[in-house]
């Protein structure tokens, strides 16, 4: 009788093992992206935008990763970012415990000639909830600097040096207020301004970024997404 129990408790016990070994613990991460037109990808695809870009980078590389949660809006200023995630909470509350939060916004506050004293305030507050929803965890956001659209073909006839000195001032602004919350930075800006020798980088209607400008952004991101997981 002890020897069929022994070999009962063995067979169990093999089973359990091989299980072990072959069904590993699968982790699922999730992101929320926070933004405007540039996080929703005016004028290309879904899978073109950086926040979905990033994702499917992060999948083809084995990481267990949701659709990202997108809020955003073509044209949103700071204020109508924080007005469209009451909307949004409204609607489906979003959740506190993110893996990851990007934050990009401004261009539009530049564009419609706000203060940047006014963009930091608000800038500020959107970062603090962009931690709450990282799960009050800072190391898990990123905020990433205005592109510069003075350089695009849409910005014909205006003043560019104008426009770069301004987007230059409000990314001064929101790259301080990310150190101060030690979260993390991407100066994407410098990127943006090669659109004016390569229109490849921009999409069919001369201002936004083309899937391929997205590209290097969620390049970055992946980068640092692979340091938190």
């Amino acid at each position: 009788m002890s020897q069929i129990l022994l070999l009962l408790l063995l067979f169990t016990y093999g089973n359990a093992s091989n299980k072990k070994d072959i069904i590993p613990v699968s982790t699922t991460y999730s992101y929320l992206a926070l933004g405007d037109s540039y996080t929703i990808g005016e004028m290309v695809t879904p899978a073109e935008n950086f926040p979905n870009q990033v994702v499917a980078t992060m999948k083809s590389e084995d990481y267990n990763f949701k659709p990202a949660r997108i809020t955003a809006k073509t044209g949103w200023t700071t204020d109508e970012l924080e007005n469209g995630i009451t909307a949004a909470n409204d609607i489906e509350p979003i959740p506190t415990n993110y893996d990851f939060v990007t934050l990009l916004i401004g261009v539009n506050n530049q564009y419609r000639g706000r203060s940047v004293a006014s963009y930091r305030t608000e800038f500020e507050e959107l970062l603090k909830k962009a931690i709450i929803y990282a799960g009050n965890r800072a190391s898990r956001v990123v905020v990433l600097s205005i592109p510069d659209w003075g350089v695009t073909p849409f910005a014909e006839g205006r003043d560019r040096a104008k426009i770069a000195r301004e987007i230059d001032v409000y990314n001064a602004a929101n790259k301080e207020i990310a150190l101060q919350y030690n979260v993390y930075y991407i100066d994407i800006t410098p990127w943006t301004r090669e659109a004016a020798t390569d229109n490849n980088l921009l999409a069919s209607d001369g201002l936004h970024p083309s899937g391929k400008e997205y590209k290097r952004w969620a390049e970055q991101l992946k980068l640092f997404f692979k340091t938190k997981i």
